[in-house]
């Protein structure tokens, strides 16, 4: 019998467990923060395992009786399956659980994105509780917090005042303009950390677009003109990673040969490879005021619906020249993830995008969920799938609980 008969033929007799409930709501125990390091209060049971006279009507079914029993006695008497191969075995303790884990998550997987603004306070963003519009020395903290966590990788994402915002987006490229500043203050402060700046025109464009638009079409070379500008002078503010997320047709090829052809051949790209045409963006677009003026953003990001057209795009960015591959959104698109790990070396990213944050914020602000163990879940199910890279607001808070617990 092959292999793969013989392990369905284990699991389909397996037993599959659940740790004892805490207050009432079960805990997997295939989760990796093991919750039986927790201290919980188990009643000293000693079970009788023969089961011997435990029922009063004589009438009442024994699987271990009749001419083919569910079960027999093992040479104790006990209640016995013979089953040889349980699985469970290798889950029976902390211990064994982390040393057969196959994922682990750590802080130095995590890309932690940031808000900024040119003003000297801080905004809070409704629909994304917990996050804000950081002011640069608001900023500077935060990547200081974050760093101590071990989270070494920043994104930054603009919030442009409607003045500066042009359908070209040449404020994009101001080498004065916020998004350079806020490059060299954190390279200043912390020169160690890798700081990843997005390459798109849409928080500089008065038609809350990712390109230059012309009778309602997005041009796209003339975006990607511009985009190489930008991506230069992010690269001479000092950006480790450019991180292109127009979904322009041939931009990563341009900005790399214009990376290189300034002299910044150690510029990495991580390249928005499969970013969909998503409903889930929206808190991010109110966390920018970058919500489309006009239509939608169908005719350049992926339909939803779509999944092998994601190896066109990873083929087209990995010849071009991109160093890593990512994936938007995250959790409803886990089997992008797979598809473009199983297809490419290349390190593969994805982003926990805003919608899903605030969905689980959400949640368990209701009460309905328990927030450490279900992001934790969720982290890992991005590893689990393929991920090297996670874009998540929670990098910071999930460092801290990874640290706290000692899950790495």
């Amino acid at each position: 019998m092959k292999f793969s008969a013989v392990l369905i033929a284990s699991l389909a007799t397996a037993s599959y467990g659940f740790a004892p409930s805490m207050q009432g709501k079960p805990v997997s125990l295939l989760f990796m923060a093991d919750t039986a390091a927790r201290p919980v209060t188990t009643p000293a049971t000693n079970i009788d395992k023969s089961l011997a006279g435990i029922d009063k009507d004589p009438d009442t079914f024994d699987p271990t009786e009749g001419e083919k029993p569910a079960l027999i006695r093992n040479n104790n008497d006990e209640v016995w399956v013979q089953q040889r191969a349980r699985p469970r075995r290798n889950r029976k303790s902390p211990a064994m659980r982390a040393m057969v884990r196959e994922n682990i998550v750590t802080p130095a997987n995590f890309i932690y994105p940031l808000f900024i603004h040119d003003e000297d306070f801080n905004t809070e963003i409704p629909s994304m509780p917990g996050c804000e519009r950081h002011s640069l020395q608001s900023m500077l903290k935060e990547v200081g917090e974050a760093f101590d966590e071990g989270v070494k990788t920043f994104v930054l994402f603009p919030k442009v005042p409607d003045e500066l915002k042009t359908n070209l987006g040449v404020e994009a490229y101001n080498p004065e303009g916020i998004v350079p500043r806020a490059v060299r203050m954190i390279k200043e402060a912390y020169p160690d950390s890798i700081v990843c700046t997005d390459v798109a025109l849409d928080p500089y464009s008065d038609q809350g677009h990712d390109g230059v638009v012309e009778d309602g079409v997005i041009l796209n070379d003339v975006t990607i003109n511009q985009l190489c500008k930008q991506a230069v002078c992010q690269a001479r503010a000092g950006a480790d990673v450019v991180a292109p997320s127009d979904m322009m047709d041939g931009r990563v090829k341009a900005i790399r040969d214009a990376l290189d052809s300034e002299g910044f051949t150690n510029v990495s790209i991580l390249s928005y490879t499969a970013k969909y045409a998503s409903a889930y963006y929206g808190p991010f677009r109110d966390a920018l005021d970058s919500h489309p003026g006009f239509g939608d953003k169908k005719t350049y990001q992926q339909d939803p619906a779509n999944g092998r057209e994601s190896l066109i795009e990873a083929a087209l960015d990995s010849a071009e020249g991109a160093d890593m591959l990512m994936v938007k959104p995250g959790m409803p698109y886990l089997d992008v993830i797979r598809r473009l790990k199983d297809y490419s070396p290349l390190p593969i990213a994805a982003y926990h995008v805003s919608g899903e944050y605030a969905m689980i914020k959400a949640a368990c602000e209701k009460g309905w969920l328990n927030e450490k163990d279900v992001v934790l879940e969720t982290l890992t199910c991005f590893k689990r799938a393929g991920a090297d890279i996670i874009l998540t607001y929670y990098a910071k808070q999930a460092a801290k609980w990874l640290n706290e617990d000692g899950l790495y």
